[in-house]
């Protein structure tokens, strides 16, 4: 195995896991989320030496894969909607609360793509703010919108680190 082979491989073994949690967060479907995911890794692998240099090559993989599901969605391959059905109870195994996810799904798209980053992918603001290509103060802003939902829904994700403005 050569130099690249054995990075990437180690990058999959440690990532696969964490980003289809990320992507199930945001889509609400496992199965959907390990496919995308893959489909995203398989274009890691082939764009190996600019994603090994990402700030976070996770986070890449993970904007990948929502962007290929956003892409399929165009294409007019609609998925049934999620509605309020316990997807991890569907999907035994993700390892995530149900009542999160739920939350998660119902956040508007910008909103769920910082939750995602942010709590489920532990990335810090900063790093989160130029993968999304907006402002760290927009993150934040959206981050506390989406906290919104603790109030509407009780929900149990964590609070991610305040970081220092």
């Amino acid at each position: 195995m050569g130099h690249d082979e054995t990075g990437f491989a180690e990058f999959f073994r440690t990532s696969w896991e964490p980003c289809v949690r990320a992507v199930a967060a945001s889509t609400g479907d496992l199965a959907l989320a390990e496919e995308q995911t893959a489909e995203a890794f398989a274009r890691a692998w082939a764009s190996w030496r600019k994603v090994s240099r990402h700030p976070a090559p996770s986070a890449w993989v993970v904007r990948t894969a929502l962007n290929a599901g956003a892409s399929r969605w165009r294409r007019g391959r609609r998925e049934l909607p999620l509605a309020e059905r316990d997807v991890a109870a569907t999907h035994p195994g993700t390892g995530l609360d149900a009542a999160v996810l739920i939350a998660v799904r119902h956040l508007p798209a910008r909103q769920r793509e910082v939750v995602v980053l942010r709590v489920f992918l532990d990335l810090d603001v900063e790093t989160t703010a130029a993968h999304l290509g907006i402002a760290p103060g927009t993150v934040r802003a959206h981050l506390s919108r989406a906290a919104g939902c603790r109030r509407r829904r009780p929900c149990s994700w964590p609070s991610p680190p305040r970081a220092p403005r």
